[in-house]
């Protein structure tokens, strides 16, 4: 299992990825397609962003993306993993290397707009909840998160 640099060409694997993974969480495939535009990863947002993947045996099963908002907060933009490989420390593994980049950048602040099922996953890695935003499905929040570093 490795953790390398995404090529652009990964955007459809990725972008399947994402879908899939918000599907996980019982969201309807209408409304995964209404939010078609959110949940594709271009070639060209691969090219302008840091993002990596999870290797396993040839097989991409997962992804992060990271954005600088300025030269000390970065916004963690993406984390997604296969179905099929959640709840068995895939997630941790890629947050735990986006950390450690963080930490070799010397970043002093780290936010992210969580899809409010992993709200807790974050909170156990350290990240703090302070505000959240109506979404476009009736009574749902997004939290937004950040850890200092």
């Amino acid at each position: 299992m490795t953790i390398e640099k995404a090529n652009i060409t990964d955007n459809e694997i990725l972008t399947a990825i994402t879908k899939k993974s918000k599907a996980y969480w019982g969201y309807s495939e209408e409304q995964i397609q209404k939010w078609d535009k959110n949940l594709t990863i271009s070639q060209d947002y691969i090219r302008d962003n840091s993002t990596f993947k999870l290797v396993d045996n040839d097989c991409i099963v997962g992804y992060y993306s990271y954005i600088f908002e300025n030269e000390n907060i970065v916004k963690l933009d993406n984390l997604f993993i296969s179905p099929e490989y959640i709840g068995k420390g895939f997630g941790k593994l890629l947050l735990l290397d986006f950390l450690n980049r963080m930490k070799h950048i010397r970043v002093e602040k780290i936010t992210l707009d969580s899809e409010p099922n992993a709200e807790e996953f974050y909170s156990k890695m350290g990240f703090v909840k302070i505000g959240e935003f109506k979404t476009s499905i009736k009574n749902r929040f997004m939290p937004i998160m950040e850890m200092k570093l």
